[in-house]
């Protein structure tokens, strides 16, 4: 057996690897730079977790996320690895004892990239020549990522300071240009970079214009009792408004928002990590670095910032591979709520970005074809046709727009590809404005061949095409639409394109609703239940998330069954030799007393 297999089964529990983990452990290990984009869910941490253990240095994995550092460092306690963790969360008496474990020889540090970056810290790392930085989060370092943070930006000074230490770099969510930024500032584009796919087929996804959010939020969750998700809201104020609502229809659900104390949002995280069946009605402040692998589903209230902030929150569903379901209702307000926070943030070139990415967003919502060819046309993957979202199992009502979008494409095309949608559009409907009459773009053959259609009009049709794949916009160059591969054989009469005429989603989708399949519970629902019972005490007692004892896959199996030795536990995947050492005697006895 290969070392890093050794150690994923000895230390992890586990027998198998993931898709991609193994090939992103073989370059790290061999001194290369890489940057991984993986999907939630994915098992990146894995990635550098055993390098980390396999090497004879120090790694110093860099996180952004206080509760994800410290559910980790509680996860690699739990399999016996030693690790430090700083950050500002701690005492400074507790921050001493975790860099005397460095000192002493732990193998991991975890540590906020405000402590790395102070001069302090950086020197006394330098004397401990570090074999691998591990950057998590990795698209906050990208001007061109929707999460940019400048204390990030601070890391790309990394390179040059440990020129000996391999960097490693770890996102869910970016696109090309941000992957290459991000490659640049990391490692000057010297190494490897590593996309594994966005899709995430186990997800139904499902867009509706809001009607009355009560209604079809309970007709969401009509089948989901017993099960945990997340309901993301606007605001504050409309967070703990659902919350109570939802608390009337007798659901456990509890909210969550930067409004609260830092100790309230602690406690219901804690509730909502370690009991079952728990509604987490949150803002934007919750979700990032929670690792829960059972949420069932995830609904947005409110249209979210961009598609890179929808697709991170979607993809805290299911982690576990097993079905789970989206829901985003959107409305106009919504729509102008968010172009009033994007009024309000940063220079002009940001604005224009967050624009773009949000004209981005209501492309998807329009979609007439796959939402799933949508979002991942989003981060430049190619799908078919996925037939479990809501477009795919109830097909909409569609009206035949190849030669109205063949002119649109021909203009986009002898403009030069670098214009955005309203001067493509105002010379379709034969305006004469400056930027027009200065380009002399009333010349070509399709101005005003389009002036029919009113310029609202005309903006949903360009949206719906961006989400079929036939057009992309280009953030880097001011928003510019330009034809992708697909428009092209679309442009050449190749294919054909069917838009949904006025561009409304459907308002309800009980009459046509499919439901997910549930997730199959393998072995006995009895036993299942007092074994999760049983971790949730344990977990409890040592006051860290309950997967860290063990993950819902490993209480399935262990369900299923049934062992009856030490030595028979230890094939279930998810227990390590700590972990049997710990744990094993206590679930042996509940697994004993339940076959009495």
């Amino acid at each position: 057996m290969k070392i890093a297999e050794q150690v994923l089964h000895d230390v992890f529990g586990y027998s198998a690897f993931r898709p991609g983990q193994e090939e992103i452990i073989t370059l790290l290990t061999s001194g290369q730079n890489v940057l991984a984009v993986m999907p939630t869910g994915a098992g990146k941490s894995i990635c550098y977790q055993i390098p980390a253990v396999m090497g004879d240095r120090l790694t110093i994995i860099v996180s952004p996320l206080l509760a994800l550092m410290d559910d980790q460092v509680a996860a690699l306690r739990t399999n016996g690895v030693d690790v430090a963790c700083i950050h500002s969360g701690l005492a400074r008496e507790q921050n001493i004892d975790e860099w005397q474990r460095v000192k002493s020889g732990a193998k991991l540090i975890y540590l906020s990239p405000e402590r790395l970056m102070t001069e302090r810290m950086l020197t006394a790392l330098a004397a401990l020549r570090p074999a691998m930085f591990v950057v998590d989060e990795a698209h906050c370092i990208s001007k061109w990522g929707a999460s940019f943070r400048p204390d990030y930006e601070q890391l790309s000074r990394l390179p040059d300071l440990f020129p000996g230490s391999v960097i490693a770099a770890f996102t869910a969510t970016a696109d090309k240009a941000t992957r290459n930024d991000i490659a640049a500032k990391l490692f000057r584009g010297r190494g490897q970079i590593i996309v594994h796919g966005f899709d995430r087929p186990n997800l139904r996804l499902t867009v509706a214009n809001k009607a009355s959010w009560k209604s079809q939020l309970m007709g969401f969750l009509e089948d989901k009792a017993g099960q945990a998700g997340i309901v993301y809201c606007l605001s504050r104020k409309f967070t703990d408004e659902v919350a109570v609502y939802l608390k009337e229809q007798g659901l456990n659900a509890i909210p969550y928002h930067a409004g609260q104390t830092a100790e309230q949002r602690k406690i219901n995280q804690d509730r909502f990590m370690s009991e079952d069946a728990v509604v987490m009605t949150a803002t934007i402040a919750f979700g990032m670095g929670i690792d829960k692998p059972d949420i069932r589903y995830v609904c947005h209230l409110n249209l979210p910032g961009s598609m890179e902030a929808y697709y991170q929150e979607i993809g805290r569903a299911g982690r576990d591979g097993a079905p789970a379901e989206t829901l985003l209702l959107h409305s106009l307000g919504d729509m102008g709520l968010r172009r009033q926070f994007i009024a309000n943030e940063g220079d002009e070139a940001h604005r224009r970005r967050e624009h773009h990415r949000l004209d981005a967003l209501l492309a998807y919502c329009e979609a007439a074809e796959c939402r799933r060819v949508a979002l991942l046309a989003y981060f430049d993957e190619a799908s078919g046709p996925c037939g479990n979202c809501d477009n795919c199992l109830s097909p909409p009502i569609v009206t035949d727009g190849t030669v109205r979008a063949q002119a649109l494409l021909s203009t986009i095309r002898e403009t030069g590809q670098v214009f955005g949608a309203g001067h493509v559009i105002d010379i379709l409907r034969g305006v004469e404005s400056e930027k027009v009459l200065e380009r002399r773009h009333h010349n070509l053959a399709t101005f005003a061949t389009g002036k029919q259609w009113p310029k609202e009009e005309w903006a949903v049709f360009v949206r719906q095409l961006v989400a079929a794949g036939f057009l992309s916009i280009n953030i880097q160059k001011y928003g510019g639409l330009e034809l992708s591969e697909r428009g092209r054989t679309l442009l050449a009469g190749e294919v054909s394109f069917a838009y949904r005429e006025g561009g409304k989603p459907r308002l309800e989708r009980k009459a046509a609703k499919k439901r997910a399949d549930q997730p199959v519970v393998p072995g006995d629902v009895s036993l299942l239940s007092q074994l999760k019972k049983l971790r949730l005490g344990l977990a409890r007692a040592r006051n860290v998330p309950a997967y860290v004892v063990f993950p819902d896959s490993t209480l399935f199996e262990l369900a299923r069954e049934r062992p009856t030795t030490l030595d028979g536990m230890s094939g279930i995947n998810g227990i390590g030799p700590k972990k049997l050492k710990e744990f094993g005697p206590t679930f042996l006895r509940a697994i004993a007393e339940a076959g009495l």
